[in-house]
């Protein structure tokens, strides 16, 4: 019943229709009685109480006022012609105007009757002046009602249609009389209790129509408490059936991993990849399929890591796949891993889009039989004709831009198990988030930096100052280092982001014209992109112009300096990604974030965060406090459960209490068998529909 109810189109509520059905659907995406209950106001006006005329001044957000309005005429010419009047009580006077739908306002208001009005405060040529104000009759037997008045995000469509406001208000109070039956609790009492939440049908009554702060208040308690307990209830459970349920290959044996380390291990593991190697081990002899994510900051060895995670499936026989988003990713990793599995005896593989027909074929073949032990590519790998012979480790970097589908075409290669799966990030996320991000997958996380890595220097510098940067630049260019210069994408139009750059690319020419300058920029052939990494990564040219397209997958010794124009445009996250791409040589090396000086006072206090520290995690939490979740999570942000009130920077406390809770429940009642958690189920078989069948599938 609840189901039904709340899933009866929009068109059915009183007043609504069928035209008017469409119209909301088109703006607001509201298609039934539930998206409108959920269609929650993003701000509030303070209509909890009245002023006297006399009492209100400029500097007020906004006034209530109950009076008559008199002397109404119009005034002015054409497009300037407007509406004026006066609004009184019995204390003063104020005046208003409109001057837009004159003719339609002029004929709503009545002479000599008693008005509700409320609107704006400005002062107009030292009187003061109230423009386009809300009213609407007074009645004496029924006083209004004092309390914060809800505000709906709307669209011109919607108000050219005199869809306003307060008939999406006068909705939802209609829906909230009629439902109160079909909005059963959703939370066991004994939580309702222990964190003192109200009850389900009145938080949305609270967040609808507030009538005061304190109100509005537990509104946001109880729903912040709801979304984020169901979307770790989910992540949990999907975890402990996956846990529970999906076997997977067992690796025992070792003994190309310890051949690796005795004999051409490159340097000494840092404790956290040795930590990290440990979990991973753990996991692939457990007899149940890994689905562990591995994050790690930029040039932490997250590499490394994979690689030996590589070796524990061959050491038991197994194939191994690394899938990366792009064409540059996949070379790099290839060219990183080469050295490596020459060193073991290992043949490895490179399949994308680009790769030629007769290689393609030859790869396939050697797949298939087995001969082809390690596979680098892109999407390539999820064609039908990629058969592996015995796929027991995948490895995905960037998870996030691949689709859920997408990653399953590459599970069904691997029998009779789907094949165990390592997830790699480099996009920094504080761990609490990680954990409902990633809710499903088991989190480690390589917190520190190979020993004797030299920190990379990082400066801001404004542009009155370009000159004195370029000419530090050349310092170290003439000392044989080469130098990234990263340009931002600034428009809309794919066409003038490409005009921006080749702009840039001219005038850099000309700044270090006895230099051999390379370009790359997202809408090149994979080819050209290659040709011109080659140019760069070879020194044949020394410096490399681009887009943040450098922003994973370049891995350039030599290049110690990297110069990111206008970098207010960028996002924290993405700055540190780029920064990162230097600083992987013995050199020292610099970023130099270049800003513009009429740049914004958060921008700067942003980059010069980023100028204190080369931590990732601190740089991710801070930003987490500063602007919210955006840039630390990119595109991570369409993973994320469908949180409409809840805010990760302000809230980021309530996601380790309320996860605590939700693993206390499940140790009790995995199955949600008791009757005090019936709520709960009923819930999920109802109204949060879930792709259990998923669950395997990182």
């Amino acid at each position: 019943m609840v189901e039904s109810v709340l899933q009866t189109p929009i068109e059915f509520l009183k007043g609504v229709g069928p035209s008017r059905a469409a119209l909301l659907t088109k703006e607001t995406g509201i298609r039934t009685f539930r998206d409108l209950l959920y269609y929650f106001p993003f701000r509030y006006e303070d209509r909890t109480r009245l002023f006297p005329i006399s009492s209100i001044h400029e500097d007020m957000p906004s006034v209530q006022l109950i009076g008559w309005f008199h002397d109404l005429r119009f005034e002015g010419q054409g497009l300037k012609k407007r509406l004026i009047g006066y609004f009184s009580d019995e204390t003063g006077m104020v005046e208003v105007v409109w001057f837009s739908g004159i003719q339609y306002w002029s004929k709503q208001i009545q002479a000599g009757k008693k008005y509700l009005l409320f609107g704006k405060p400005a002062l107009f040529k030292n009187s003061l002046s109230i423009a386009h104000p809300e009213f609407e009759l007074y009645d004496n037997q029924k006083p209004p009602e004092l309390a914060l008045s809800p505000v709906y995000r709307s669209s011109l469509e919607l108000k050219k249609s005199r869809i306003s406001n307060k008939m999406i208000s006068n909705m939802l109070r209609q829906l909230l009389q009629n439902i109160k039956s079909h909005l059963p609790e959703s939370l066991p009492d004994y939580l309702i209790r222990k964190n003192q939440l109200v009850g389900r049908y009145n938080s949305f009554w609270y967040l609808h129509f507030p009538a005061n702060q304190s109100e509005l208040a537990k509104g946001l308690q109880r729903q912040k408490y709801e979304e984020i307990f169901y979307a770790q209830l989910k992540a949990l459970m999907l975890r402990t059936k996956r846990r529970s349920e999906n076997k997977g290959f067992v690796f025992t044996h070792t003994t190309s991993l310890k051949e690796f380390y005795v004999n051409h291990l490159p340097f000494e593991l840092t404790s956290a990849q040795k930590r990290v190697i440990k979990e991973i081990h753990q996991d692939l002899r457990s007899g149940l399929q890994m689905n562990r994510l591995l994050q790690g900051d930029v040039g932490s060895g997250k590499t490394m890591v994979a690689f030996c995670s590589i070796l524990l499936a061959q050491s038991n026989g197994y194939q191994s796949c690394i899938m990366a988003p792009t064409e540059i990713l996949a070379e790099q990793h290839f060219k990183t891993l080469s050295v490596f599995c020459e060193q073991m005896g290992l043949t490895i593989g490179l399949l994308t889009g680009s790769t030629k027909k007769a290689e393609r074929q030859k790869l396939l073949a050697m797949l298939e039989e087995g001969a082809c032990r390690v596979m680098v590519g892109t999407h390539a790998l999820l064609e039908d004709p990629v058969v592996f012979h015995s796929l027991g480790l995948c490895i995905i970097d960037e998870q996030h831009k691949f689709g859920v589908a997408q990653r399953a075409r590459l599970w069904k290669k691997s029998h009779p198990y789907e094949p165990h799966i390592l997830v790699m990030t480099a996009t920094p996320i504080p761990r609490t988030l990680a954990m409902t991000v990633y809710g499903d997958l088991d989190v480690s996380v390589i917190d520190e930096l190979p020993l004797g890595r030299k920190p990379i220097i990082t400066v801001l510098r404004f542009d009155p100052e370009i000159q004195k940067v370029f000419g530090f630049v050349k310092e170290q260019l003439a000392i044989g280092r080469q130098a990234y210069i990263v340009y931002p994408l600034i428009e809309e139009s794919e066409s003038l982001d490409l005009k921006n750059l080749m702009e840039g690319y001219e005038e850099m020419k000309k700044v270090f014209k006895e230099y051999s300058l390379a370009m790359v920029h997202g809408r090149m052939k994979s080819n050209e992109k290659e040709k011109e990494m080659t140019r760069f990564s070879s020194n044949e040219a020394q410096v490399l112009v681009s887009t943040t397209v450098v922003e994973v997958g370049v891995n350039v010794a030599n290049a110690s300096i990297m110069l990111i124009q206008n970098a207010e445009r960028f996002g924290l996250a993405q700055l540190h990604q780029l920064r990162g791409r230097v600083g992987r040589g013995s050199d020292q090396s610099y970023c130099i974030l270049m800003a513009q000086v009429k740049a914004s006072e958060d921008s700067k206090k942003r980059l010069k965060l980023l100028c204190s520290t080369n931590d990732g995690f601190k740089i991710a939490q801070e930003d987490l406090s500063l602007r919210g979740p955006g840039d630390v999570l990119g595109t991570l942000q369409s993973g994320l459960p469908d949180f409409k009130l809840t805010d990760f920077s302000a809230d980021v406390s309530l996601f380790s209490s309320i996860r605590s809770e939700v693993e206390v429940l499940l140790e009790h009642d995995p199955q949600l068998r008791s009757s005090e958690h019936q709520p709960i189920l009923d819930c999920l078989q109802k109204e949060t529909a879930y792709p259990m069948d998923w669950a395997k599938i990182s």
